[in-house]
């Protein structure tokens, strides 16, 4: 099994690939998850489907499933043979909630036959301040799949580097700003002749108000 520096890439010939991000969890180790956007030619998603995550686990076609957390891993399973048309990369995305990536542990990508189980390659990541990374990516080249060590951070979460791949992210409406009264600030008199309404007593029984 190679192990690639980041950049380097490796021709993957399984028609099926399960990518394993793994840690070594601990006290006060961020929790990490896994995600996968399918991209076309033009390097964004088709639609909001397109992006396989903990809360939306398996994509439409069913070609991409995020398996989950279990202990120090995350896996994401990808049927290369079994992609939509018009899918030319898999990026291989990742989060941290609880605090960077760097301090993360042990932090590395293995990417292996589904089939028969073998290692194809192995991706020791170095992270620093980032929430959000891309991992690694399989992309198309001349007809074959390839593997590619990516370890691009974003320190803006995986809103973030959704975002930059065209997926809409709800974001929270800003609560409206409370009125304020300036300092010494006096209301207007009444105009001439003003005379406020009475203050409605109480409906007699059965009577609907108007």
């Amino acid at each position: 099994m190679p192990t690639l520096a980041k950049g380097a890439n490796v021709p993957v010939d399984a028609a099926a690939v399960r990518a394993v991000l793994s840690w070594t969890p601990g006290a006060g180790v961020p929790t990490v998850d896994g995600s996968a956007l399918l991209l076309r030619a033009d390097g964004r998603v088709a639609s909001d489907d397109d992006f396989v995550f903990y809360n939306q686990p398996r994509h439409p076609s069913g070609s991409v499933r995020h398996a989950g957390r279990s202990g120090g891993n995350d896996t994401v399973e990808v049927d290369l043979a079994g992609l939509p048309a018009g899918v030319e990369r898999v990026v291989l995305a990742a989060s941290a909630d609880g605090g960077p990536f760097g301090l993360v542990p042990g932090l590395r990508l293995v990417v292996s036959d589904a089939g028969t189980g073998a290692a194809l390659a192995e991706f020791p990541i170095a992270a620093d301040r980032e929430t959000a990374m891309i991992s690694g990516e399989f992309y198309r080249r001349d007809g074959r799949w390839k593997f590619r060590a990516v370890g691009q951070g974003y320190a803006s979460g995986l809103a973030g580097l959704a975002t930059d791949f065209g997926i809409s992210v709800d974001e929270p409406a800003p609560a409206p700003a409370p009125a304020v009264t300036p300092p010494g600030f006096v209301p207007p008199p009444p105009p001439p002749g003003f005379v406020p309404p009475p203050f409605p007593g109480p409906l007699p029984p059965g009577a609907a108000p108007r």
